[in-house]
């Protein structure tokens, strides 16, 4: 049985890539600060009260998940608040940069030794994490953290190959999440059939893309 360990697993999109792989007779291990009613029907395993920022916690991730190997790890928890210019906030921009870009790192560097040739590691990241197509402005913590994550998974993406570890840069698109108020123009079911197609096309040759979950290669 193949295994899928998915971070911020307990609502919005990991809970319906949860969903979709214990659908799919994967095992699921969903991580979360707090899990649902959904996660704990969906996920086989479900590791709790883990604050991604934290090294104790990951820390008790890794022992939970000790001896286990790991198919497919997607590093889906994020945060996105907003800045103006002039006011800006600084600890919200550090906060961000924290469970954005530096957890996915950490999570995925402690989480090595459970990954073999063949495993695949799925970054959810966001377009506004592109320098190229940034012209609105704004934003300056989410764009910068996911601008720093896009960096982190291609540095991932040259490490890992010897290993045969492929690892993609996913943009989900603009969906309707308490994350956004649910003001989104598609729906998690639409964004993780998209998601899904480009972790099943993954492989060493397009490891360390950055895609939206349309199949648009998208601009660094």
């Amino acid at each position: 049985m193949k295994h899928v360990v998915i971070t911020g697993a307990n609502r919005g999109i990991g809970l319906e890539l949860a969903q979709h792989y214990h659908a799919e007779k994967w095992k699921v291990t969903g991580v979360c600060r707090e899990s649902s009613a959904e996660l704990d029907a969906a996920a086989e395993q479900v590791i709790s009260n883990i604050d991604v920022t934290s090294k104790e916690d990951v820390d008790k991730l890794v022992a939970s998940l000790s001896g286990q190997s790991i198919d497919l790890l997607i590093n889906n928890a994020g945060l996105l608040q907003d800045e103006v210019l002039g006011s800006i906030d600084y600890d919200s921009i550090r906060l961000q940069m924290e469970i954005n870009a530096y957890a996915p790192l950490r999570i995925s560097e402690a989480l090595l030794p459970n990954l073999q040739a063949g495993s695949k590691i799925a970054n959810i990241t966001s377009r506004m994490g592109s320098i190229a197509d940034n012209d609105s402005g704004g934003r300056y913590g989410y764009r910068a953290s996911k601008a720093a994550l896009n960096a982190f998974g291609k540095s991932l993406a040259v490490d890992l190959q010897p290993r045969g570890i492929a690892v993609a840069q996913l943009h989900p698109g603009y969906v309707k999440t308490r994350m956004v108020d649910f003001g989104g123009l598609i729906t998690t079911k639409e964004s993780v059939e998209g998601l899904i197609k480009l972790i099943d096309n993954l492989n060493l040759e397009n490891s360390g893309s950055f895609w939206h979950s349309n199949g648009e290669e998208l601009p660094w």
